[in-house]
């Protein structure tokens, strides 16, 4: 099969088609989205070699759960190792030697074919278009930042960064009824959230200093950082 594969250098080349275990499946890879985390990875960050590619809609080819096959999935990155202590106490999250596909010693989803346990399968209905459930992932990832941190009704909430992932994050804080402020440099992109969150633009160097109780950094980068820490509250 096709794959793009990073090992240093980055290249289209033709490799063997994975074979799925008796708990995975074989998934024929629809689309694929580009996330910052594969550019770092080209850069060297986490060290990987192997298939990059990490976001994905796809169709069951191979399975040993017949009733699988043809359906349309995304798939949870991490893959548990299923025999360390945590596993067997069933806290497969905190796996001591977890994998992650196109991140951590596992190929991933920028090739025709992937390869995923079962049980890290999620069907999408068919009112969900391809293009959409490419975004379930990093959806996933934006939701998961308010199921670690409390919020409370009375609690100002900023968010740093109006890129892919901080379009997300804000999303799913309207979603959830969650009121908050973004910081961008990108004031057009503004329109494609909530009436009601209240933005600014990050070009005039907002004061900020000590104003929120809780402020999620979703640049990635030193200034954002910088901003955050000046922003929470002590």
């Amino acid at each position: 099969m096709k794959a793009l594969v990073f090992d240093g250098s980055l290249h289209l080349e033709e490799i063997n088609l994975p074979q799925p275990r008796q708990d995975e499946a074989l998934i024929r890879v629809k689309l694929a989205g580009i996330c910052n985390t594969d550019l770092e990875i080209t850069k060297g960050y986490m060290d990987f070699s192997g298939v990059l590619g990490h976001e994905f809609v796809g169709v069951v080819d191979l399975c040993s759960d017949e009733t699988l096959i043809g359906k349309r999935v995304v798939g949870e990155i991490n893959v548990a190792c299923g025999s360390c202590e945590y596993c067997m106490n069933g806290m497969k999250k905190h796996c001591s030697d977890l994998s992650v596909i196109g991140i951590n010693n596992r190929d991933g989803c920028f090739a025709e074919f992937v390869v995923l346990p079962i049980d890290n399968l999620h069907l999408i209905p068919e009112t969900v278009p391809d293009e959409e459930a490419t975004f379930v992932e990093p959806l996933a990832a934006a939701y998961h930042v308010f199921e670690s941190v409390w919020v409370k009704p009375s609690s100002r909430v900023l968010i740093i960064g109006d890129g892919k992932l901080g379009l997300l994050i804000s999303m799913a804080a309207s979603s959830l009824g969650i009121e908050h402020t973004m910081v961008g440099r990108h004031p057009e992109r503004f329109a494609m959230l909530d009436s009601n969150v209240n933005t600014i633009s990050s070009e005039g160097q907002p004061d900020l200093k000590s104003c929120y109780d809780i402020v999620i950094e979703a640049t990635g980068n030193e200034q954002g950082m910088a901003l955050a820490l000046s922003a929470v509250k002590p």
